[in-house]
Formats: C-alpha cells, sequence, structure tokens
C-alpha cells in the first residue's frame, strides 16, 4: 500500500553553493501554474493508483516556504482536495530560517501541517555565507520561536559538517548551540559535493579548503555521542530524534515501501515501478495541460534489485534489516542469499546480527557506503 507523498517546490529565492536539487529562482517565474499542474499531477495519480491513507506528506524543496501566502493557501488547499490524509498524517514543510512570518505558519498550521524541517547547516555566520546560505544564527531562533508560539510541537533541524574550513571545534560549538532550541529531532550530514554546484567548480580549481576524511570522521563522531547525550536517540545513520518523533516519511523510503512523488524532477514508487517526473518546468507543466502524467522515464525493479535495495537501504536504520520481514516480503532469508557478502562483512566487524536483525556495527555507520555496495549486482 502506498502511505507517503512528496511533493516538490522548485523555487528559491537564493541558491546555495552546495546543492545540486532540482530548483529555480523564484523571481518571473510560473509559480501559480505550476501549483496547479501539481494538483492536476496529484489528480491523475490517484485516480490511476489510489490509497486510502497517507501516513506521511512532505513538501520539499526548493524552499516550500518561498511561496507567498496566497500561493500557500493554494497549495495546501490542493493537498487537502486531492490526498487523503487526517490528523495522524505526519505533514511536513521544509522551511529555512527567516522565511516563515507569522502569517505563513498561521496558513501551514491551519492546514493541518504539524512537522516543520529547517535548513540551519549552522550556526557560525561566517561559515552561512561561505557556503551561500542567506539566513544567520539569530534567525533560528526567531524562526524556531515563532513556530513554537503558532503551535508547532515537532521541528526538525538540517545540520552540515565538514564544510570548507570548518574545525572540530567550531562543529561542536554548532551543536552545543543547537541543542538549546528544545525541538525534537535532528539531521545531521556531511557535506557532499555534487557536480554542477558552486562548491564543485571551485573545487576542481583547488579553491575548496576542506577539513578531510578524519576530521569529517571525528565530526561524525561526535554528532552521535552529543545526540546520545541529550536524549536523542540515532534511528538512522544521518537522523536523531527523542523516542516518537522519528520522520515517518524518511523512515518509507529505508522501510523499501512505496511513496507518491509530485513535481518537477520528483521521484515515485507505485504499483511496483519507480518514476522519474521531468526536471525542467516547461516539461513537467506542459503533459498535464493536456491531461498526461510528466513521466520522464520509469523502470520495474526486479526482483533481484528489489532484494538488494532491501539490504542498502534498511541497513541504514540503526535496527537494521529484519530477516523475517525480509523473508515474508521474498520467500528467501538474507542469511542464505547474501552468505558470502554478509561473511566477509563480519570479518570486518560492519555488521552484525542481533534480534532476528542484521544491522550495522558503530564501525559499520562510519563505513556505511562500502557495505552498501556489497550488496549491488549479487543476486542474478
Amino acid at each position: 500500500m502506498i502511505n507517503a507523498a512528496y511533493i516538490h517546490i522548485p523555487f528559491c529565492e537564493h541558491i546555495c553553493h552546495y546543492c545540486d536539487f532540482n530548483k529555480v529562482f523564484l523571481q518571473g517565474q510560473p509559480v501559480d501554474g505550476y501549483i496547479n499542474s501539481l494538483k492536476k499531477e496529484m489528480e491523475l495519480t490517484l485516480q490511476e493508483a489510489p490509497t486510502p491513507h497517507l501516513r506521511s506528506i512532505f513538501v520539499g524543496g526548493g524552499t516550500p516556504t518561498a511561496l507567498n501566502e496566497r500561493q500557500l493557501e493554494a497549495l495546501c488547499q490542493g493537498i487537502h482536495d486531492y490526498l487523503p490524509f487526517n490528523q495522524n498524517t505526519e505533514f511536513t514543510f521544509e522551511a529555512n530560517p527567516g522565511d516563515l512570518s507569522k502569517e505563513k505558519l498561521q496558513i501551514l498550521y491551519d492546514a493541518g501541517v504539524n512537522r516543520l524541517s529547517f535548513g540551519v547547516q549552522t550556526f557560525n555566520d561566517e561559515l552561512l555565507k561561505r557556503i551561500g546560505r542567506v539566513h544567520r544564527g539569530a534567525d533560528v531562533f526567531t524562526s524556531i520561536a515563532l513556530a513554537k508560539a503558532a503551535g508547532f510541537e515537532n521541528i526538525s533541524v538540517d545540520l552540515i559538517y565538514s564544510l570548507p574550513d570548518q574545525t572540530l571545534a567550531d562543529f561542536r560549538e554548532t551543536l552545543a548551540t543547537s541543542f538549546s532550541l528544545d525541538i525534537q529531532h535532528y539531521s545531521g550530514y556531511s557535506l557532499i559535493i555534487e557536480p554542477k554546484t558552486v562548491f564543485y567548480n571551485l573545487m576542481r580549481k583547488g579553491r575548496l579548503p576542506l577539513p578531510g576524511e578524519d576530521a569529517e570522521a571525528a565530526m561524525y563522531e561526535e554528532l552521535i555521542e552529543q545526540m546520545d547525550k541529550h536524549g536523542y536517540q540515532q534511528y538512522e545513520i544521518s537522523n536523531f530524534a527523542i523516542p516518537g518523533y522519528e520522520s515517518r516519511h524518511n523512515l518509507t523510503y529505508w522501510n523499501n515501501h512505496e511513496y507518491y512523488g509530485f513535481g518537477a524532477g520528483a521521484h515515485s514508487y507505485v504499483k511496483g515501478l519507480r518514476r522519474s517526473n521531468f526536471g525542467p518546468l516547461k516539461k513537467y507543466m506542459d503533459p498535464l495541460e493536456h491531461g498526461e502524467l510528466p513521466v520522464f522515464e520509469e523502470n520495474k525493479p526486479t526482483k533481484a534489485e528489489q532484494m538488494e535495495e532491501e539490504m542498502f537501504l534498511g541497513l541504514r536504520k540503526n535496527e537494521g534489516v529484519s530477516i523475517g520481514r525480509f523473508i515474508e516480503r521474498y520467500g528467501v532469508s538474507p542469511l542464505d542469499l547474501f552468505a558470502d557478502e554478509l561473511s566477509n562483512l563480519r570479518k570486518k566487524d560492519l555488521i552484525c546480527e542481533e534480534n532476528n536483525h542484521i544491522r550495522l556495527t558503530k564501525k559499520g555507520r562510519f563505513l556505511g557506503n562500502e557495505v552498501f555496495q556489497s550488496f549491488l549486482g549479487v543476486v542474478q
């Protein structure tokens, strides 16, 4: 059953130096027309592949909160018109600190949004400038105070470490500052340099002084230790929550469940098909004007691919891959299917088996990509 939906808003008022998501500058864009296209895509998709109820809706970008009040209302109304959810659904909006006025927060709260995810990245104002962010550390406190005053009780913050010239001491200071926010969830990611970004071009020219692998590992270890010390349980490689506030939406991906993806460049997994939409706005919007879905490409994963996905997605979670659920879904035990790979990973102390689950060890969390790659192309 499909129990989650992702909705992509590609508009930004400013493009960050590390971002490779599908996005465009807000000014001069057909925002109203895009929202109408989203509504049409939701309508057509739910006709083709209905579901009785969604456990999670996630509106991301881009910068969803860059929309004005009228546009936010129109988007939320469209979500209510076409997607089946209720007050028990986790309904998340991504936001940038400084973007959310009292009026916008009220619109979201009245529409049933019950979770906000802020892209904070760091509290160091010099680093924020360096990575192309337009907010400053003080804006985070203002925005979160406004969100709490509006009634939001489930707030998440994204942090990025291993930034240019960032030190372990600086990251410790960011963590210490962030814990004073009194929120429910954190995501902590190491900086990844992607093609077609400002940082990629700087790196090619030798002008991007990154901390290095050892410093990055030290920051990740600090992240894990400090989150645990402050009562946030690590439930996935990069995610930490007060128990009961884990992201339902992201767990949909890691549990290898199906989900809708709406919007330019969005990905979906529906009725056994993995699809991606056209990314450019015109190519996304044009088919919808003619009553057609804006599918750029689609493929149906084979059973072998599904089993490999089950392993490398499930191992991201701290609880790991359920052996029983794997057998139930695929009719074979992962212990037999991946016997050689699991044996090699055990010898390296990268995985272990506990409570009928295969999961990463502490060492394995630091070398996750090596573990995940072990399962690719194995099943014939």
